[in-house]
C-alpha cells in the first residue's frame, strides 16, 4: 500500500520564511563585512594621515623654535652692546677693558632652509597639514626670518667691517646700534606672535616642543657619534697606509 505524505502549508510557508531569513542574514553579514573592511581601511588611512600631519607640524615648529632662540640671542647681544656703550660713555677709562668684550658680541644669525623648502614647495605637505592659516603664518615667519638676517645681521656686520668702531673711543661711542636693535625687536615680536598662533592652531604645547627638541638632539648626537666613529676608522686606515708606504720605502721600493 502506498502512503503519500503531504507537507503542511504552514511548514511549507515556514520553510520559505527560513530561506528568506537566511538570505537576509547572509546579506547583512556581507554588508557588515564590507563596512568593517572599508571602515577599518578608512580608520587606518585617517590615522596614517594624522601621524604624517603631526610629524610635518612638529618638524616645522621645531625649525621655527630653533630660529626664534637664535634670534632672541642676537636681540639680546644688540641690547648688551648698547648697554656697554653707555657704560663706556659714563666712564671712558673702561674703554680698553670693554672694547674687546663688545667686539666679540657681534651678532650673527645662520640657519638652514631645508625645512622651509620642504614645507613651501611640496604641495602634498601643505595638503597633509590642511590648515590654510597655519600655512600662511609659517610662510610669514620664514619671510621675516630671511629679512632679519639681511636687514639686521648682515647689515650690521657690513657696517662694522667698514667702520671698525672698536679701534677708538670716539668710534665706539659714535657707532649706531639703534637702527638694527629697534628693527630686531619688531621682527622678533612679529615672529613670536606667529609662532604662538601656530602652536594654538595645531594644538601644540610647550611640552610637545620640548619633547621633540630632546628627541632631535638625541638623534643628532647619535649621528655625530657615528660620524666620529667613521672618522676614527678613516684615520686608522690612513695610518695603516702611511705605515705600509714607509715600510715599502725602507725596502727601496
Amino acid at each position: 500500500m502506498n502512503i503519500k505524505l503531504h507537507t503542511p502549508k504552514s511548514l511549507a510557508s515556514g520553510s520559505g520564511m527560513s530561506s528568506r531569513k537566511q538570505f537576509l542574514l547572509s546579506l547583512l553579514a556581507t554588508t557588515i563585512s564590507i563596512i568593517l573592511t572599508f571602515g577599518t581601511a578608512a580608520i587606518i588611512d585617517h590615522r596614517k594621515k594624522e601621524k604624517e600631519k603631526h610629524e610635518i607640524v612638529m618638524m616645522v615648529m621645531y625649525d621655527m623654535h630653533k630660529s626664534l632662540k637664535a634670534i632672541e640671542n642676537v636681540d639680546s647681544l644688540l641690547r648688551q652692546s648698547m648697554q656697554l656703550q653707555v657704560q663706556v660713555a659714563q666712564d671712558t677709562t673702561q674703554f680698553d677693558a670693554l672694547k674687546n668684550k663688545i667686539q666679540f658680541m657681534v651678532p650673527n644669525f645662520e640657519y638652514t632652509e631645508t625645512v622651509e623648502r620642504i614645507f613651501s614647495t611640496t604641495i602634498e605637505t601643505i595638503s597633509t597639514v590642511g590648515n590654510v592659516l597655519f600655512t600662511e603664518n609659517v610662510a610669514d615667519f620664514y619671510l621675516n626670518r630671511r629679512y632679519y638676517k639681511t636687514e639686521v645681521c648682515d647689515s650690521l656686520l657690513a657696517r662694522i667691517s667698514r667702520d671698525y668702531p672698536y679701534a677708538t673711543l670716539r668710534g665706539l661711542l659714535d657707532f649706531d646700534f639703534f637702527f638694527e636693535a629697534a628693527l630686531s625687536s619688531q621682527f622678533l615680536l612679529n615672529m613670536q606672535q606667529r609662532f604662538a598662533q601656530c602652536m594654538q592652531m595645531m594644538d601644540v604645547t610647550d611640552e610637545d616642543i620640548e619633547a621633540y627638541t630632546k628627541a632631535r638632539e638625541q638623534m643628532e648626537k647619535s649621528q655625530s657619534e657615528k660620524h666620529t666613529a667613521g672618522g676614527s676608522a678613516l684615520e686608522e686606515v690612513s695610518q695603516l697606509q702611511r705605515t705600509l708606504n714607509e715600510a715599502k720605502e725602507a725596502l727601496g721600493w
